[in-house]
């Protein structure tokens, strides 16, 4: 009998341990920790306006600048109504000086007048998928959407149009014309994993981001010193020089020698 008691106790015992580890694992289970982040994002991406100066790149590199060379040339950007209106001028310049060419700010001060204009610079966007579209069945049933694949694809445009004429004269120097180039940047999703990138932005980032291009030559410290400032040097006044002792026996025959000429009475 009093076995049987000792071991109901034990049982007993064990199954109160077994409760609260229950328990205990219940609110492990329950109870765990959140953790929020806010994060914010530019009102433009970084894709967007990659794609457009990619596009504007595109499309200048399609133009001669060479005859330029060795000529002062004066931009006329007025003409130029666009977003991303610096880049574009200002890639133009430097084309103008790639090829040689010398750069003036007035027209006054020109040989060659050159007159930018831009025809469309921006971004568009489509999406399309493999799957069932959803269907809304009469009453309230609605069968979801189910994508299998994905693509997320987003254009950027640039139409660049350019002529030069003599500032003197107003005579054209060729027939200009216009220069169009695109950018794509596609991203596909498969059964919900992805993305998977491609098109033109994929590989000019690759280009820009590996090899030589990824070679640092410059690095800014990652903390902040400065040296003093180096003090001025205070000239010290020197000590006089000092005078010779004369000798009175040496004086007097010099007055006396035939060099010396007296002082008049």
């Amino acid at each position: 009998m009093r076995v049987s008691q000792a071991a109901s106790a034990r049982l007993e015992g064990d199954r109160m341990r077994i409760h609260i580890c229950s328990a205990i694992a219940l609110i492990s289970f329950v109870a765990v920790g959140c953790t929020a982040a806010k994060t914010s994002n530019t009102a433009r991406t970084s894709t967007e306006q990659l794609l457009i100066s990619n596009a504007v790149d595109q499309s200048l590199d399609k133009i001669d600048f060479t005859p330029f060379r060795g000529h002062q040339v004066f931009l006329n950007e007025k003409y130029v109504d666009c977003v991303d209106k610096p880049y574009l001028i200002a890639s133009v310049r430097h084309r103008i000086l790639k090829a040689g060419g010398r750069l003036v700010d007035s027209a006054d001060k020109s040989q060659v007048t050159v007159e930018l204009r831009a025809g469309a610079v921006g971004t568009f966007s489509s999406d399309s998928f493999i799957g069932v579209p959803e269907i809304v069945l009469p009453g309230v049933v609605t069968l979801p959407e189910v994508r299998l694949a994905e693509r997320k694809s987003q254009l950027g445009t640039a139409k660049v149009g350019l002529v030069a004429y003599e500032t003197a004269t107003g005579q054209a120097l060729g027939t200009g014309g216009m220069s169009l180039a695109q950018s794509q940047d596609n991203n596909w999703y498969v059964a919900g994993t992805g993305p998977f990138r491609s098109g033109a932005l994929k590989t000019e980032i690759t280009r820009g981001t590996t090899g030589a291009a990824a070679m640092q030559y410059a690095d800014v410290p990652p903390v902040v010193a400065f040296s003093p400032i180096p003090q001025q040097e205070t000239q010290l006044a020197q000590e006089p020089d000092k005078l010779n002792s004369v000798d009175p026996v040496s004086l007097e025959e010099h007055m006396n020698g035939p060099d010396w000429v007296k002082p008049a009475n």
